[in-house]
Order: structure tokens, then sequence, then C-alpha cells
């Protein structure tokens, strides 16, 4: 049982993607299942959990600590697994690793996640809660039509119950008066009206001098509602994110907001007329626990048969379908045609990609990244430069993404390799990305990156390199990928040729793609990666390497 203190909704922030906690379950269930979840199997676990190639992390300096992180939050939360008396899968688990329908199995749990619960005591010091957060967002975000991201942040957090719904929408709507009078810059505007926010909503701690933080020995105030502030962001992102999973709405990444996808709303509407908003089984844990575990209920649209043939006939009216068909049938049934229809979007944007006609659009996306204007940089990275990539080349280029129904990005997927797969018949090419700085771009990224690289070497028994593309690029990754490409090591398939760019140098490559004549053909890939090898042959260290392949990307056509 977790003891909840926030004075604002508790969110479960991890895994920060929630697909990624369905291979660790999985993982879990396979190697744990029928033990005690201690010390021990928690270490065995993150020891397992960090040699498979869907684990982008370390998990090293308290294995057992990381195991609960990543396992007692949201896997047990919104009841995927249970952990005691021993460890084991619930039938919502067993489905969500099961089905195909994973949006559906998510929508489910979250509107099922509630606060207080046998799982979330809150403290004395915590909020009263009484409330089921995710479904109170979504009647939020359906209230409004557009909720932005600030919008859900100062206010959506909130809603600690139900009956405060109408307050809240107030408060917002008073936010919106203001916002449009505000003659002042919008950030300062937004930090006065945060901070005015918080100084209510802490008031009592304030008052009583209890200002301190576990992260820190200051106690100031404005220490104080700085670190509450970060949380409070910390919580919209995850509900940002865990929401996206049910594959019902969209995200602006520019303007940094959330909606009801239209062909989603007869959906939405459905579960927050028929869905119990109280509450339940707050002090009796086994009930709670079947009700949590339960994976058909509560009820939704797609459950009632009748409308499930309504919006077959009307989405898809070149399918025949009738009553005789099941329940299950139906849902499979609709699965498939959207898939079809998402697999034609993509195939329709790679036409688009491969005769530049979205070059401009390409371009700004990494311009919008690079001035961190976009909502979350880290997913739109790695889609947009699966569309560089894309246009550059004449390989098969595959992103490791999940796109919604119309194939916009909706989250990095939960792994198992690298995230874009390059084929070009007689090699193949890895590209990683990643949005990290400094010292943790190389401890989260370095020996995931050649892992990977290794995978697809092994799977396809042909020659292959990788491209490691970030804002800026740490010393750390560029020692450890010059060194690779001189040590024979067996774990990695050999030596390894991996080059880190920055991202206006892969720009450069793309705009130079552009401007050429000719269409680049794959050997010009291949011989950039082969020069690398050539010069990090002959360099005395790591820099001299790194400083001439980048000369060689900014003139890769010549």
């Amino acid at each position: 049982m977790a003891r909840v203190d926030s004075k604002v909704l508790f969110i479960t922030t991890s895994p920060r993607t929630p697909f990624r906690m369905i291979p660790e379950i999985d993982l879990l269930n396979t190697h744990f299942a029928g033990r005690k979840w201690n010390a021990e199997t928690q270490t065995a676990f993150m020891q397992l959990l960090r040699d498979e190639n869907f684990f982008n992390g370390e998990g090293a300096n308290d294995p057992a600590f990381s195991a609960r992180d990543r396992i007692n939050r949201a896997p047990k939360a919104l009841g995927f697994v249970t952990l005691s008396p021993v460890i084991e899968l619930t039938d919502a688990g067993k489905e969500l690793i099961q089905t195909k329908r994973k949006e559906e199995i998510f929508l489910r749990q979250l509107l099922k996640f509630q606060l207080p619960s046998p799982y979330h005591k809150p403290t004395d010091k915590a909020a009263i809660f009484w409330v089921k957060p995710y479904l109170e967002v979504f009647r939020l975000i359906r209230h409004f039509g557009t909720l932005k991201f600030d919008e859900l942040m100062i206010f959506g957090l909130q809603l600690i119950d139900y009956r405060l719904f109408d307050n809240i929408v107030g408060k917002i709507e008073q936010f919106r008066v203001e916002k449009v009078q505000n003659n002042t810059n919008y950030k300062v505007f937004r930090g006065e009206y945060l901070k005015r926010e918080l100084s209510q909503i802490y008031l009592n701690e304030i008052q009583a001098g209890n200002t301190k933080t576990r992260e820190s020995k200051n106690k100031s105030i404005e220490n104080f509602l700085q670190t509450k502030a970060s949380n409070m962001r910390d919580y919209a992102d995850a509900l940002f994110r865990y929401l996206r999973a049910t594959g019902l709405i969209n995200i602006s990444h520019i303007g940094k907001s959330i909606s009801i996808a239209s062909d989603k709303i007869q959906e939405v509407d459905y579960f927050l007329k028929y869905t119990d908003r109280e509450p339940c089984y707050i002090d009796d844990e086994k009930l709670y626990m079947e009700y949590l575990a339960n994976p058909i209920v509560p009820q939704l649209f797609t459950d009632n048969k009748d409308l499930l043939l309504n919006k077959i006939q009307n989405d898809f009216p070149h399918i025949k379908v009738d009553k005789i068909f099941s329940l299950s049938g139906l849902k499979d049934i609709l699965f498939d045609e959207i898939a079809k229809r998402k697999d034609n979007i993509i195939s329709e944007q790679v036409s688009a990609i491969k005769d530049y006609r979205l070059y401009d659009d390409i371009n700004a996306t990494f311009n919008q990244i690079t001035d961190k204007s976009l909502y979350d940089a880290p997913l739109m990275l790695e889609w947009n430069t699966w569309r560089a990539v894309t246009m550059l080349d004449g390989g098969q280029v595959t992103a490791n993404l999940k796109y919604d129904d119309f194939g916009n990005p909706m989250s990095t997927a939960q792994g198992n390799m690298a995230d874009i797969v390059c084929d070009f018949g007689d090699f193949g090419l890895t590209v990683e990305v990643t949005m990290q700085t400094g010292q943790r771009q190389y401890e989260m990224e370095g020996e995931p990156v050649a892992r990977h690289l290794a995978k697809l070497k092994k799977e396809t028994g042909k020659p292959s390199y990788c491209l490691f593309i970030a804002p800026e690029i740490n010393e750390a990754c560029i020692a450890h990928f010059y060194a690779l490409h001189k040590m024979n090591i067996s774990y990695y398939g050999g030596f390894s040729t991996i080059i880190p760019l920055p991202l206006n140098i892969f720009q450069k490559m793309v705009e130079d793609s552009y401007k050429a004549a000719y269409i680049p053909q794959p050997q010009q890939v291949r011989h950039f990666f082969e020069r690398s090898n050539e010069i990090a042959a002959t360099s005395v260290n790591e820099k001299e390497w790194y400083k001439e392949i980048t000369v060689q990307a900014l003139s890769w056509l010549s």
C-alpha cells in the first residue's frame, strides 16, 4: 500500500511510456510468477531486465528500488499485477499481453483507477480525495473540447473530488478570460498565476513554516513552490501520456493541448455517461482487486453490439456485417479495418516524403524541436528523423513507433529494436535518437545503441551500421562509439560502426539530399560509414576522429 501525501491529483508516472510496461510485466511473469516479491526477486528481475533489448536505463545503483519503481507503480496501481502473497499477472494483465486491442485494456484500467483506494491511502497531510482521476480528466477535456497542458497542470490537478468539477471548470474559464486580457508576456502571466494557485493549495504548509522538501535543505517558500510546480508538471505530463495510450485523444504538439479524437467522441460520451464516478471498495482490498483486475469492466461503447455494428457500417460501409457475428469477432473486424486504413495513410505519407513534398515541413519540425517549442520533443524527434531518413535514401525504413488510427505518432513503442531500422538490401542501418544531454546521454543510450545494432547484425546476417543523433553529442558518447570502431566484441557482433552526429549536421545532410540534382543512392550512405571506419583506424584519438567524420558528413554526397 502506498501512502499519498499530495494536495493535488496523484498520478502514476512510471513507466513514463505506458506501453513499456507490457514486455516488462511479461518478463516478470515468465521468470518470477509464484515467487515472493522481495529484495532478492526484485534484484534478479532488474538483472534480467537490463539484458533485454526493450530496456533503456540503468537500474544499477539500487536494483531492488528500481524494480519496485517499475512494477509497484503503474503495473500494480492499474491492476495488471498482484505482488502479494506472490507475484502473479491478473486477468487484466494477461489480456494486456495477449490482446491486439491493447488501447481498450488501458482505457478500462485507467477508468477504474481511483483515489482513495486500498492501494493508495492518503495521509493526514494529503487532500481529501474522492475521485477517479482519468475519468474526470476525460470529462474535463470533453467539456472544453481542447485543454491546454498549462490548464491541466494548474487547474485539472486540483480536481481531487469529482464534486468539484464545476468549480474547476469555472477556474479554467476565468484563466482564459484573464489570459486574453493580459498585456504582459504569457510566460510571466502563467508563472504568476501558477504561484498564486500553489500558494492557496499549500496555504497551511506555508503558514506553518513546513516548506522543507525532500530534495533540498532550502526551506524558502520560493524553493518549496518551485518543487511543487515541478511535481505538478510531472503529473500533468503523465496524464497526457497515459490518456494517449487509450487511442482516444489527439495531442497538438505545437499548441501543447489535448482533445478527443473526432471519431472517438461517441465512445468517450458513452463511458462518461455510464461509468460510475464514485470510488468503490475503499477499505476492502480483496473486492477492490477483483474489480480492478476484471478486464471486461467498465462497459465500453464497443461492448454494445448494436452500437458496434452501427459504427462499423458507418465508418466502413464496404464491410458486410450483421448480428450473427460475435461481439469479439466484430471488435476484430473494426480493429483490422482501422489498421488497414492507418497503413494506407502511412503509405501515402511515405510517398509524399520520398517525393520531397514534405521537406519544408520536416525541416520546420526539426527547428521546432531545437527551439523546444513542441510538447513531446523526444517522440517528435524520433518521428521526424524517420521522415528525414525515409526522404534521403532508397531503403526500407521502419520507425519503432506506435501510431494512432490516422497515422500520427502516438508514442515510442515498447522496445526490442532500434528507434529506426533501415534495410538497404545488401546492408542495414539503425538510427537512434535522443534528447538526452550531458553524462545522462551516455548512461542511457551508450550501451543500448550498440546492443540494438548487434541485434540487427544477428537477425539479418548483413553488414550493418548505426547513426546516432541528438541536439548535442556528449563527449563520453563520442569516446564510447570511437572505441567500438576499434574493438572486436563478440557480444556486439564484432566491430561496431556507430557515428554520433548533432542534429544540425544531420539537417545539413538532409538539405544536401534535397538540393542534389539526382536521387542519392544507398551506396553513398554505406560509403559514409565505411569512411568512418577508415578515419577511426588512423586517428590519434576520438576527438580527431569525431572532427573529421563531422566534416565528412557536411559533404557526404561529394
